[in-house]
């Protein structure tokens, strides 16, 4: 997992969430104009990071079709997963806050739940 770089946000209008994994590390920004937190990943979780990431197909993930679209009259912020590696950029088509192609789903949940920390 090394050079490769996971980025997770979501934004409304009122809601602003944004997650980066790269090198063991995690950094969290929960609202627009602060500053993120960083932090050291724990062992266990990295290992949870990494088996879920390697399911994922980086060639399908544009293509992945959100199963929801409450974001598209406000009743969801719009999320987007965007993974770099070795210099590519694979980027997900928005998709609802809270309901992730079901292809990145377990991934999603893993970066998400260093927000509830």
């Amino acid at each position: 997992m090394n050079a490769i770089q996971i980025e997770y946000s979501a934004m409304s209008r009122g809601y602003y969430q944004k997650i980066v994994v790269k090198d063991q590390m995690v950094s969290v920004t929960k609202s627009r104009g602060e500053e993120s937190v960083t932090n050291k990943i724990d062992g266990a979780q990295w290992a949870r990071i990494v088996s879920e990431f390697k399911k994922i197909n980086l060639e399908t993930i544009p293509k992945l079709k959100a199963p929801t679209e409450k974001r598209f009259h406000d009743g969801a912020a719009i999320a987007n997963l965007k993974i770099t590696q070795n210099g590519k950029t694979y980027e997900t088509k928005g998709f609802d806050n809270g309901f992730p192609p079901t292809e990145i789903e377990k991934l999603v949940t893993l970066l998400v739940a260093f927000t509830q920390e």
